[in-house]
């Protein structure tokens, strides 16, 4: 087939009258002196009847977003009426022919009330994290009472109790901890989420934070004779460059996470410069110039049972465990949530490998180099 000769005998109006978008002549008054059938019906323009439209009828200072999509080669979003007064949103994109604008324009009313939802969703989400992140000390008092008079109960400061009160005192100090806990968590996953926490980029030696993280969590260690190792000889007294806190938040959950999982054996923390397509293969952006030793890899291996694929979907995502109802995955997801928040904060990249049997193993990504961190800010 001979498509020269069969694109020279097609009408160009014919064409233009089958095109799915409206498409629009107008003159440099602002005059439309033709349009197709799709544009008819968009804007519900009556071709019997014998009067002159003008684009700025249909479309808000159309004229004027017409000259800038053609000026500049981009698409323009703008409000638009038909006749009957419809409203909705349009998108244009208009070419200057000599003294004319060929403009065509495709209705995306529904995309854009998706869009607005969406931000106003997540303005409103953002809100709610705030609201909770400011209520945080008004959530948690009540409770640090309960746990503060229980333990006074049982120290005998409110005078003797017996066996059955005992041990009635002890489930509400269980269960007011549990509670609190959970509540830390949830508040801290909040401030995250909303963007509160504001960093303070510096220097430090990453093994020391390590080390503090370790003997503060000395007490769910001990109890199980967890051995815990760490392999930091390649980036012995190494100095990196992120917020201290932030990363000693990730590492703490993910620690706590790893002893939960455990209940014999060991926990292995495991701290290197990892190779650059690993790093690309995370996902994690690459700053020109940038090297292996500008990011540092944290791997935390636990000789627990491991998890099942059903528990690793979502394990990071919270709001993806409110079906399943089970409390120990919820308030996990919302530790790890925290984590994987404040980790892509930082640029960085999280995620974990698990088999049952086989223990389970948590990896952390940061940029760590001072001049790719002020680059990429």
């Amino acid at each position: 087939m001979n498509l020269i000769n069969l694109f020279s005998s097609i009408n160009l109006k014919e064409i233009l009258q089958r095109l799915p978008d409206a498409v629009l002549v107008v003159d440099e008054s602002g005059r439309i002196i033709w349009n197709n059938r799709e544009a008819e019906f968009l804007f519900n323009i009556d071709t019997t009847a014998e009067v002159d439209y003008y684009f700025d009828d249909f479309v808000s200072k159309g004229i004027e977003l017409a000259n800038q999509s053609a000026s500049r080669r981009t698409p323009v979003i703008a409000g638009a009426v038909t006749q009957d007064e419809r409203e909705f949103f349009i998108e244009m994109n208009a070419s200057q022919v000599e003294d004319q604008l060929v403009i065509t324009v495709r209705d995306v009313t529904a995309m854009t009330k998706v869009l607005a939802n969406a931000e106003k969703t997540g303005r409103l989400n953002k809100d709610k994290n705030i609201l909770l992140t400011k209520l945080t000390n008004d959530f948690k008092s009540p409770l640090q009472s309960i746990v503060g008079f229980s333990n006074a109960l049982l120290d005998g400061l409110g005078g003797e109790i017996t066996e059955k009160q005992d041990k009635y005192v002890r489930i509400i100090q269980k269960n007011a901890h549990e509670l609190l806990y959970f509540m830390d968590k949830f508040f801290e996953f909040s401030k995250a989420e909303s963007n509160l926490v504001q960093f303070d980029i510096k220097t430090f030696d990453v093994a020391s934070v390590v080390q503090d993280v370790i003997k503060s969590n000395q007490n769910l260690t001990k109890p199980k004779n967890l051995e815990v190792i760490i392999d930091v000889e390649e980036l012995a007294n190494k100095k990196i460059t992120t917020d201290e806190s932030v990363l000693k938040t990730a590492l703490q959950n993910i620690f706590e996470t790893s002893t939960k999982l455990t209940e014999r054996g060991s926990i292995t923390i495991k701290l290197f410069n990892p190779e650059m397509e690993t790093v690309i293969q995370r996902g994690v952006k690459v700053i020109n110039k940038a090297e292996n030793t500008s990011y540092l890899q944290i791997s935390i291996k636990d000789s627990g049972m491991g998890l099942k694929e059903s528990e690793l979907e979502g394990i990071f995502e919270p709001y993806s465990q409110i079906d399943k109802m089970n409390k120990k995955n919820f308030v996990r997801s919302i530790s790890l949530g925290t984590v994987k928040t404040l980790v892509n904060r930082l640029h960085g990249t999280v995620w974990v490998q698990s088999e049952v049997m086989k223990g389970t193993t948590f990896n952390i990504i940061l940029p760590v180099e001072k001049g790719i961190i002020l680059e990429d800010e």
